[in-house]
């Protein structure tokens, strides 16, 4: 038999055992671990995206009810509220209709598991705004203090958020000044944008 095999005339299948098995399993290994860190990574870059999307369209709505003389509280609560979860609510029927576009099939019960968390990293931008407002309609304070302090809130979140994401970054010091002075630009411009549109 021995003969059989060096000569290659032994038919089926051999096993593959030894150090050949051993570098193989540990390749398979590691191709599972980079796939579960690109999961992983994904989803992260996914969650700091829808909450960096429902910031913006809660500050753009909080200064566009500061700006008005004539806003109500109830308005500006409901405004809020309305504005966020419509985003959020976007976002995650985007995610289902890519994935049915993409992959032919409803999303599993962890692409699901995914995307609730995604929306509720969205959702929480609501809590600190909606309980200061909540404060101006039971006359705890006033609504323009109420409506300032929620934006400090919305803007210390994204600055956080930008500084996290150049922080991370490989890129020199320098670098990292000019990229989060971008960030920063970028953001002004997308709040003008969204304050327009809001007051239009």
């Amino acid at each position: 038999m021995a003969d059989d095999v060096a000569d290659g005339r032994l038919e089926g299948p051999v096993s593959a055992t030894g150090p050949v098995a051993h570098r193989r399993g540990r390749s398979a290994g590691r191709r599972d671990r980079r796939a579960a860190a690109a999961g992983g990574a994904q989803a992260l870059v996914a969650y700091f995206k829808e909450r960096v999307y429902a910031t913006f369209t809660g500050l753009a709505i909080v200064l566009v009810v500061a700006a008005n003389e004539h806003a109500d509280v109830a308005h500006a609560l409901f405004a809020l509220v309305l504005g966020v979860v419509g985003i959020t609510a976007a976002g995650f029927v985007s995610d289902v209709v890519s994935h049915l576009a993409v992959h032919r099939t409803f999303p599993g019960r962890a692409e699901l598991a995914i995307s609730l968390r995604v929306a509720g990293g969205a959702l929480s931008t609501l809590v600190t705004p909606g309980i200061l407002l909540l404060l101006a309609v039971f006359g705890v304070m006033a609504l323009g203090t109420a409506l300032r302090a929620a934006s400090i809130v919305y803007i210390a979140t994204l600055a956080i958020i930008g500084w996290f994401a150049v922080r991370r970054s490989d890129l020199v010091w320098w670098k990292q000044l000019l990229a989060l002075a971008i960030l920063v630009a970028l953001g002004l411009l997308v709040v003008g944008l969204q304050t327009l549109a809001h007051a239009i």
